[in-house]
């Protein structure tokens, strides 16, 4: 089974194993998702040679000093692991017992976590000082291809530790811009603001707190302008593709017979319904792998499914009267009918959306 396959199926267990009260604990958190984490990179949790639990050093004046697993290569402490009870706030919690171990042991990484997410360190400002920030984070609810390929280089299998050194600079600085980028998409700051309107002169005047508050809701609004055209031109790039090679493979394909009078009409995959397609794909590509998502036209109505199960319908599309609608579910899984006036509407159901996937998945909301 391939890493990707092993992180979903052991994200399926969480929603489970909250509902029965088994991750209250640290250890219940240890023995239900960390162990189970650990095992899918490859390293025997049952062998304390290769994987030793509360391991202990002594850290200058503190004696006995624990951090709760190590991953060990050729008896040396390749990866550090400090483990906190599910749920709990890793931005707010200073890895201490990591931080200390770090310094006295020859692991270059270490692995904060609550069991969903993990959040990877190393020492890249200060040698043999653990950074304040992690390099890379991996959250099992959460889970992207991308992701997936940086953990892998922590598997038994690939683990090269210069290799992992060599990407965590870059790995660290673009997480860190993106997520100031996307902290300022919804919430400009004032320093944002006059950096936006100093640099592209879009205000002649005096920079006044006044004219700062007026113009962080037109930065909003401009980011979200720019980012809906980034994907309106990748959806048409997409669209203009797909259209090219299913005419490709009509033409290659033999005319059909003529149809028989009382034969039922032909089923047309209609161009909004392609786009659609395409636009909901893009809405869904956080949520969950878009190679799952498929269509399949009928009469009635176009079925957005996911793992192209009639059973797993994301939505329907029913657009061949004059008045289009979307048919999604709600939370008894019946259908309801939203009047669609562009396909640009089909964004604000992006709730609706995620909502109807994450229950497939079992994902909490």
């Amino acid at each position: 089974m391939d890493l990707i396959d092993q992180m979903r199926a052991l994200a399926t267990t969480i929603p489970n194993l909250k509902a029965h009260n088994l991750l209250r604990t640290e250890e219940g958190t240890k023995n239900a998702l960390v162990m189970p984490f650990i095992q899918a990179l490859g390293y025997n949790v049952f062998d304390p040679l290769e994987v030793t639990p509360e391991l202990i050093a002594d850290v200058g004046t503190k004696k006995g000093e624990k951090v709760d697993y190590a991953i060990l290569r050729d008896k040396k402490p390749i990866i550090l692991m400090e483990c906190k009870i599910f749920g709990t706030n890793l931005r707010e919690v200073h890895a201490s017992q990591l931080y200390r171990y770090f310094t006295v042991t020859s692991s270059r990484f270490g692995i904060l976590t609550d069991g969903v997410v993990y959040r990877f360190y190393t020492d890249l400002v200060t040698p043999n000082i653990m950074d304040n920030d992690p390099f890379f984070t991996f959250d099992l609810m959460d889970i992207k291809d991308q992701h997936i390929e940086e953990l892998k280089k922590f598997s038994k299998a690939m683990f090269d530790e210069a290799s992992i050194i060599s990407s965590a600079s870059s790995l660290k600085y673009k997480s860190l811009i993106k997520d100031y980028l996307n902290t300022q998409s919804t919430q400009p700051s004032p320093e944002f603001v006059r950096l936006a309107l100093q640099t592209t002169s879009a205000y002649g005047g005096r920079l006044t707190q006044g004219v700062i508050d007026e113009f962080v809701v037109i930065v909003r609004e401009s980011f979200r302008l720019f980012i809906n055209d980034q994907v309106e031109a990748r959806l048409k790039s997409a669209l203009q593709r797909d259209t090219t090679e299913l005419l490709a493979k009509q033409d290659t394909q033999p005319v059909e017979a003529a149809v028989e009078p009382d034969a039922q009409p032909a089923i047309v995959t209609t161009q909004d319904e392609i786009e659609a397609f395409f636009i909901i794909k893009a809405i869904l590509r956080e949520t969950v792998d878009v190679k799952r998502i498929t269509m399949r036209d009928s009469q009635t109505y176009c079925s957005i499914l996911l793992d192209d199960n009639n059973r797993r319908a994301i939505c329907r599309l029913r657009f061949n009267g004059t008045q289009k609608y979307i048919g999604v579910f709600n939370d008894q899984r019946a259908e309801e009918r939203i009047k669609l006036t562009t396909l640009d509407d089909l964004y604000g159901l992006k709730n609706q959306l995620v909502a109807t996937v994450n229950f497939y998945d079992h994902k909490p909301a």
